[in-house]
């Protein structure tokens, strides 16, 4: 058996046009669309090769597009890989619904419905210009909470993502981003620059969305994961209990990408990012360079991918 670790990427991996060479290969691409499709009633497939990107890059379109993405080419590789074994796995936010499918956590037709909801309400939960996003670039931590602390008194600004030493996303009310990218500029940021996103997430701002999404997560038969699946929240996997608690605080608290591979770095030597582009890899590389993590979201990428697997195999 080759064993893995499971990676799963979030909100901004999406792009027009994505999957049409993996589609065109095996039809397994196109039977797991019209599965989400039916489930949310809408086609998603149609949306990702046509576009146009403003209406797929609307959080409710995108993370369903999304998880779906991912579950199709890990079906895809499944298939063709018996050899393949999963030992953990992790997802970046939405990412994280990702993941639980994989490890029969949840079933696929319900994390597509409870994702495009989980993005209604993301979007719902500040109104639209009021909140936003920065990547502050070539800043620690420590500096980055010290910037945040500063420009509160403009508004509401918080760390939202450490992705990798060096590169963090902030969020919050626009004011206060504004003024924290003016602060992070002076403290000697690389860059530091909105990014096009429609709200503050993984900030005390929605905490609102949190609320109103408790019902629909209860409302969904959970099973115990298959494998271990660390949550945003603190990096850690969850008894089944406390699953829906990890999924509701992730949406109000940072994503901590380094340290999710920290925490799972000791059960492989071997990553596949299941899922559309390549980000993932790229802040593997940039964590822990001795994590060989192989990308899946074109046919080539995927080929070699499955070739790995099988190479290991024999």
């Amino acid at each position: 058996m080759t064993e893995v670790i499971a990676i799963f990427p979030g909100q901004g991996a999406q792009q027009v046009g994505m999957l049409a060479d993996l589609a065109a290969e095996y039809s397994l691409i196109g039977e797991t669309f019209a599965q989400a499709s039916e489930a949310v009633g809408m086609d998603l497939w149609a949306l990702i090769q046509n576009g146009p990107a403003e209406t797929l890059n609307l959080t409710y379109n995108a993370q369903p597009v999304l998880l779906t993405s991912s579950v199709a080419i890990l079906r895809l590789i499944q298939a063709h890989c018996p050899a393949l074994q999963i030992v953990a796995a992790a997802g970046h936010s939405l990412g994280e619904y990702s993941a639980l499918v994989a490890a029969d956590s949840i079933d696929f037709v319900d994390a597509v419905r409870l994702v495009r909801q989980r993005g209604q309400l993301m979007e719902q939960a500040v109104p639209a210009g009021q909140g936003g996003m920065a990547a502050i670039l070539g800043l620690d931590e420590a500096t980055i909470r010290q910037v945040c602390d500063d420009a509160s008194a403009a508004g509401v600004v918080e760390p939202a993502n450490f992705n990798a030493p060096g590169q963090i996303v902030i969020a919050g009310a626009m004011t206060g981003i504004e003024k924290a990218i003016e602060l992070a500029k002076a403290a000697g940021a690389k860059r530091a620059l909105p990014l096009a996103v429609s709200g503050p997430f993984h900030s005390s701002l929605m905490r609102a969305a949190a609320e109103e999404f408790k019902d629909a997560l209860a409302a969904v038969q959970w099973r115990a994961a298959e494998f271990p699946v660390y949550h945003n929240v603190d990096n850690a996997p969850a008894p089944l209990a406390e699953v829906q608690e990890k999924l509701l605080g992730q949406l109000y608290s940072p994503v901590n990408w380094t340290g999710a591979v920290a925490a799972v770095r000791s059960k492989a030597d071997v990553a596949i990012e299941f899922g559309p582009g390549k980000v993932l890899a790229g802040l593997n590389k940039r964590i822990d360079k001795t994590l060989a993590t192989y990308g899946t979201g074109d046919l080539a990428s995927a080929q070699a991918a499955m070739a790995m697997i099988q190479g290991q195999q024999a």
